[in-house]
């Protein structure tokens, strides 16, 4: 019975260790990050206002983010 009880300790400490191992390694660095994709519908209907928060052109409906804010004119100062 010993013996039985040892070997359901062993086996489970044996599934633990490969569950640690095959996790996913952690992302590198943080530049290969993929943007999201929308379908052209979503893209339309998610663009921002002039004078909205965003973080690249993508996101505002005159493609033109400066300084975290959809904008009109290419250099703002």
């Amino acid at each position: 019975m010993l013996h039985l009880k040892l070997f359901a300790v062993l086996m489970v400490c044996l599934l633990l260790w490969g569950q640690v191992h095959s996790s996913p390694i952690p992302e590198l660095s943080s530049a290969k990050r993929r943007s999201r994709r929308m379908t052209p519908f979503w893209r339309g209907v998610s663009l921002r206002p002039i004078g909205a928060s965003c973080r690249d052109d993508a996101e505002c409906i005159t493609r033109l983010c400066r300084k975290r804010h959809c904008s009109l004119s290419v250099a703002q100062e």
